[in-house]
């Protein structure tokens, strides 16, 4: 098979050639926009789920339908090592411009609002140092006395006020995309989900889009306990097989290519149905396969091929972020879940894992708090931990000795 036009496209947050699998959720925010424009009650949205079930892909795809109904949109990355006002305010930058608002005088006076709230930091020292060195490009001069107070519960609800005011005056609203939603910092976290709480009884056009790891709602319930009415909460998964399915054959499709039914059965099973690795397996097949349609035979030849690339880029560089006391960890939490009565069931009790190790729970908590912080593991309930990547648990039992 010709390697140039391999249509399959395995990379961090890049777009599959086809969007298997998320009709739904893609209808669902259609019908969110359509109903916040035209005034109704709606909830913001958060995406949970493993890392490789395409969580990224799918907020890049609903900001898309946001800009082409011409809604003002912005994105950020959250960081643990970064506040939110800075990233926050670039989107807000953005969004704004993207409005096209026809008053200059109006849209001057909203940019002077997200500066004077991109430059209040409540800290001094080297912090305000910093804050006068970084410029957020904005040309109109900072508003004073507006989203500047230095509370971010405060500041947040009024620049979402302003910002959704300026987009109800052109018939439309503001989307603001957060990934890695679950990095925000906890003051962060609150001053947010106050203001999407005040936002929405406002009734203004304004709604944020969160994704991130499956622990994200405990967090946001954590900060506020309205947080479970605040949101929607979409849990986004592996894809079922009819989806995966029509993730190879589709793009294959369209370079006059195709599959047996027996090698789409065999890239399931090797898939797992996960988007990122239907993209990896996808890309090795048909780089290995002589003609189509490609076989079994073409599938059992290129599967070591795509495990060894997973194993470098998906799997082996979040491994070697470990310490080795981490990685011993790790691989704790891999035997215990292998040996686990249900493997349906990914998160393994702490005290499982030292009693695998023969240490004290106690002894254990700084390896484990620091791979939460890494995201390499999680924690949905209390007093059990689950891998963030899927299939993780088998790449350190067969490599990672």
């Amino acid at each position: 098979m010709d390697p140039i036009r391999n249509p399959y496209a395995p990379g961090a947050g890049q777009r599959p050639p086809e969007l298997a699998g998320r009709d739904e959720q893609l209808r669902a925010f259609d019908v969110v926009l359509e109903r916040v424009v035209k005034g109704r009650p709606e909830r913001s949205l958060v995406l949970t789920g493993l890392r490789g079930v395409g969580k990224t892909v799918l907020l890049n795809a609903l900001r898309s339908a946001a800009v082409r109904r011409r809604w003002g949109t912005g994105k950020l990355e959250a960081r643990p090592d970064q506040a939110l006002r800075r990233p926050l305010s670039s989107a807000l930058h953005q969004a704004v411009r993207e409005l096209g608002h026809p008053d200059p005088d109006s849209v001057d006076h909203v940019l002077g609002v997200i500066k004077a709230f991109a430059h209040r930091d409540a800290g001094a020292g080297a912090g305000a140092r910093l804050k006068d060195q970084w410029n957020p490009g904005i040309d109109a001069p900072a508003v004073r006395g507006r989203a500047d107070s230095g509370d971010i519960e405060i500041d947040l609800v009024e620049l979402f006020t302003d910002v959704g005011g300026l987009a109800a005056d052109v018939g439309t609203g503001i989307a603001v995309f957060i990934d890695e939603m679950q990095d925000l910092g906890p003051d962060d976290v609150s001053a947010l989900c106050a203001a999407c709480h005040e936002i929405s009884q406002s009734g203004l056009p304004v709604i944020v889009v969160g994704a991130g790891l499956p622990h994200l709602p405990a967090v946001l319930s954590a900060s506020k306990s309205y947080s479970e009415r605040l949101f929607h909460y979409q849990r986004i998964d592996r894809l079922a097989r009819e989806s995966a399915d029509r993730a190879l054959t589709a793009p294959a499709t369209e370079e006059d290519a195709a599959f047996t039914e027996e090698a789409l059965t065999a890239m399931y099973a090797a898939t797992g149905g996960y988007p990122y690795f239907i993209q990896a397996y996808g890309k090795a097949v048909w780089d290995r396969a002589p003609r189509s349609p490609i076989t079994l035979d073409d599938v059992r030849v290129a599967t070591p091929e795509a495990e060894s690339e997973l194993a470098v880029g998906f799997f082996g560089s979040r491994y070697e972020r470990a310490t080795p006391g981490e990685r011993e960890y790790l691989r704790a939490m891999a035997d215990v879940g292998a040996a686990s009565e249900d493997p349906a069931v990914d998160a393994v009790p702490t005290a499982d894992v030292a009693a695998a190790l023969g240490k004290k729970p106690q002894s254990l908590s700084p390896a484990r708090d620091a791979l939460l912080k890494k995201g390499l593991i999680y924690s949905g309930e209390r007093g059990r931990i689950a891998f963030t990547v899927p299939h993780f648990g088998r790449y350190l039992r067969e490599h990672a000795g």
